[in-house]
């Protein structure tokens, strides 16, 4: 490095000729632009130079240089914040796994001492045999020890206290002792990057699950949240505290009621009445305990409400220890008897599935817990101006609404029309002041009328061996194939709304659509987007408004390795000036697995999906060797929907609403139909059909002929262990048609996973629509030797997933794929070392 000199002692200093002092005042100045752009071109370099006088005695090479070590500096310190919070975590679960071992210990004990009293007890009976009256008084004693009666109990301070101790003793031994026998959640492991250790019961009354996890929030704040369940469990309609009471150890018991919604039109309502019990253990960790209150405890009572199945919650809470360091460690025990008998068979897995349990509430209350965490810890973070506490709200109104409508109780103004003589549709109209305030509602003359109405139709239907993850990616990705422009235009004539405006987003086109994501939650579990809908008309007579519609989306349940977890697409017209108070009409589907048993992985079975797909189109049955079950899998779908009405109009619209949500009933089992990978003789669940495993040999094949090397050095000699091969290879392979306007016909998982799509919706997409401009142009200038030479090498760049997200990748070839007559038959791109920018 050259001398720099400094006139008045100011400015840089060069210390023994190579490293560069700054002031106190140059390092602020390039400390403001650092954080105004951390990265600055030479331009930018110099004109900062210019601006400021007291740093132009220094080189713009060594501004470049402070940057870099700036940056580098910056990496390193997000990089040790990281690595301190990974290890807080392995810290916590390490504490967390060896109080689970303990525990397991201790059951194991249990059990072999309870082994041991049952082998004497057994040795007893055989000897007291002889006499029957020793051998009656001997079980009816033994009756009385597993089953002891519940003391008698008053509504009085001392009969509700006497009560809130058994339930405080009963949900410790279920957090942390052996009451109750509890196995791994299927596909949760622990981790540091995992939700938390979950555990389902085994054998037990009712259904329970378990949760043990750290959250970045003080016990206080962690207990208040989970006291609030309305506002984190999507499927709580109300709890209303009746009475509260303090205890002599400083504790409160409080008295409550609490609805849930139904989550199919195929079911009824619950409701609890509970006592809830807060206190602070002597290491002073908090607990929150629950329990339903019976008859049977002489306790207060409230009657039956109709509409409701009274449910009970045996001894369920939350047990909050701080942490060292900041933060809490939380157990979380769910335990319920859902009273299954009172829905229909097919729908009983519902309410007796543990795994249902743990994922719509126990992992729910981590979920949330971790999300506001995550908000606090970033509270400077926004998405396109929006705080995320507000997209979260918008989220919860979308699912309390859509609960609502699929549940459409009579106390909200709900009333069921009378049908058409066919009951596969219930339709429902609401007038009452309280669900039409905030709907900014505008007709046929353009002002708010005085006579309107909200109308709901919704169905319910049962789907065989559909996975519910994929069909709701289908509805989300490909609405045109199930929605109704016209009723859309309906929609969008009654919401009145206004101009769309989001800085900086990216827009996809996907068939007449454009998605604008705008937040996911924490564990990626959820999607909250706008859906700007392309050349939807207007109705004759309606209220003018321009070519375009906008829906509010939520997508739920996307991941198809979740066990138990239901799978949601929400929607709802809105003004897109996105006010908070915004009004909505939420509509939408519910799918619901109804068998919780582990499937095959996501790779194969969305392999034979699409081939299944294809094989139709040909006329074709797809076939395979390997059968795994023989029993289907099931699911309940719900549809429900709502308009906006002028009240003259009501049966008009009614006739629409269920001519519309049977069309919808129609494609969806077309596409459910096509997405199926069920055969009349069970479940098929190979590794696609023989016109995959031949384009897999031709593509390998083809790559050996023209690059000299193998493509797949572990695949063996058969086709299946081709395309497998070729299925769970690391770089993108994509398959594009010959054609002027090339669209992808095959890609592995690699290559899904970079285009952020399905192999359903992979026609859809064309490879122009991926490239940028320099890879357009590059394959233009190298398409000729791909179709002469056979191959062609081209160098990194960006291109860009289906959902607008940019991909960089290192460097990509190209190859022609011929058949077996030596014919193009397509051509196959490898993006080699690709990941999201």
């Amino acid at each position: 490095m050259m001398a720099m000199s400094c006139k008045d002692g100011k400015g840089a200093i060069m210390d023994n000729g190579k490293y560069v002092r700054y002031t106190p005042e140059q390092v602020e100045a390039l400390e403001r632009l650092y954080h105004e752009c951390p990265k600055p071109t030479s331009i930018r370099r110099q004109q900062l130079i210019r601006e400021c006088p007291i740093l132009s005695n220094i080189e713009p090479k060594q501004i470049k240089v402070w940057f870099q070590n700036r940056r580098c500096r910056e990496k390193q310190r997000v990089e040790a914040s990281r690595l301190q919070s990974v290890n807080r975590k392995l810290s916590a679960m390490n504490k967390l796994l060896m109080e689970e071992n303990d525990r397991l210990q201790k059951q194991v004990s249990h059990l072999v001492y309870e082994n041991g009293v049952f082998r004497q007890q057994t040795q007893n009976v055989t000897v007291a045999s002889k006499d029957n009256t020793s051998c009656e008084s001997v079980v009816t004693s033994g009756q009385r020890r597993l089953t002891p009666p519940h003391p008698p109990r008053d509504a009085s301070p001392a009969g509700l206290m006497s009560i809130a101790e058994e339930t405080f003793a009963e949900f410790l031994s279920k957090a942390t002792g052996t009451a109750v026998e509890w196995v791994q959640m299927p596909g949760m492991k622990p981790g540091p990057d995992s939700i938390g250790i979950v555990a389902i019961s085994h054998g037990c009354t009712g259904v329970a699950a378990r949760a043990c996890g750290l959250v970045g929030l003080e016990p206080t704040r962690v207990a208040e949240i989970l006291k609030d369940r309305p506002t984190w469990f999507r499927d709580c309609r109300a709890v209303e505290v009746l009475n509260v009471l303090p205890t002599a150890n400083g504790g409160t018991i409080e008295l409550l009621y609490m609805q849930l919604y139904a989550p199919t039109t195929l079911a009824t309502a619950r409701d609890f009445w509970l006592l809830r019990y807060t206190t602070v253990t002597e290491d002073g960790s908090l607990v929150v305990c629950e329990r339903s209150l019976t008859n049977t405890q002489n306790g207060p009572s409230i009657p039956a409400v109709p509409n409701f199945v009274r449910a009970e919650m045996l001894s369920s809470g939350y047990l909050v220890r701080p942490c060292e360091g900041g933060g809490s460690i939380i157990h979380i025990v769910d335990h319920m008897n859902l009273e299954a008998w009172s829905v229909p068979e097919v729908l009983r897995p519902l309410y007796e599935s543990s795994v249902v349990l743990a994922q719509k509430t126990t992992m729910m209350a981590l979920r949330q817990l971790r999300q506001i965490a995550q908000e606090v810890s970033q509270a400077s973070t926004a998405n396109w101006g929006r705080r995320p506490a507000a997209l979260r709200a918008f989220s919860q109104r979308l699912s309390r609404g859509f609960n609502e409508a699929v549940n459409g109780f009579t106390d909200e103004g709900w009333s069921m029309m009378g049908n058409d003589g066919m009951d596969d549709i219930t339709i429902l109209v609401n007038s009452s002041p309280e669900k039409l305030m905030g709907l900014n509602l505008s007709f046929s003359n353009g002002y708010p009328s005085a006579n309107t109405a909200v109308m709901c139709a919704k169905a319910s239907m049962l789907l065989q061996n559909v996975p519910p993850a994929l069909l709701l990616r289908f509805l989300r990705e490909h609405r045109s194939e199930w929605a109704d422009n016209n009723a859309d235009a309906y929609t969008a004539a009654a919401i009145k709304l206004g101009p769309c405006s989001f800085p900086g987003s990216r827009s996809t086109n996907f068939g007449g659509q454009v998605i604008l994501p705008l937040a996911h939650t924490i564990e990626h579990e959820e999607l909250l987007e706008v859906i700007k809908l392309e050349g939807v008309g207007n109705c004759p007579g309606e209220s003018l408004m321009g070519p375009d519609m906008f829906l509010l989306q939520l997508c739920n349940g996307m991941d198809e390795n979740a066990v138990g977890m239901c799978s949601e697409l929400i929607f709802a017209p809105i003004d897109v000036s996105f006010d908070d108070d915004a009004p909505l009409l939420p509509s939408g589907f519910r799918i619901i697995p109804l068998d919780s048993g582990k499937e095959d992985g996501s790779p194969n079975r969305t392999l034979d999906l699409a081939s299944a797909l294809e094989v139709r189109g040909s006329g074709n049955k797809p076939s395979g060797d390997r059968n795994v079950g023989s029993g289907s899998a099931r699911s309940v779908m719900t549809i429900a929907f709502e308009f906006a009405f002028e009240s003259h109009m009501q049966e008009s619209v009614a006739s629409m609403a269920r001519q519309y949500v049977r069309s919808i009933i129609s494609s969806v089992q077309r596409v459910a139909s096509a997405l199926s990978p069920s055969l009349k003789g069970g479940f098929q669940a190979s590794l696609g059909t023989p016109e995959a495993h031949t384009l897999a040999r031709w593509i390998s094949h083809s790559y050996r002929s023209f690059l000299g090397v193998e493509l797949l050095k572990s695949a063996g000699e058969g086709s299946e262990s081709i395309l497998k091969s070729l299925w769970h290879h690391p770089d993108a392979i994509l398959c594009c048609s010959l054609k002027a306007m090339p669209v992808f016909t095959f890609a592995n998982q690699a290559g899904l996973d970079m285009l952020e799509t399905t192999l359903v919706a992979l026609q859809d997409i064309s490879l122009e629509k991926i490239l940028d401009e320099n890879g357009r142009k590059g394959l233009c200038s190298e398409f000729p030797q791909i179709m002469q030479q056979g191959f062609a090498c081209l160098q990194g760049g960006i291109c860009v997933s289906s959902m607008g997200r940019p991909v960089s990748y290192e460097r990509a070839a190209a190859w022609k794929v011929l058949n077996e007559a030596d014919n193009a038959h397509c051509i196959c791109f490898m993006f080699i070392n690709w990941s999201f920018v």
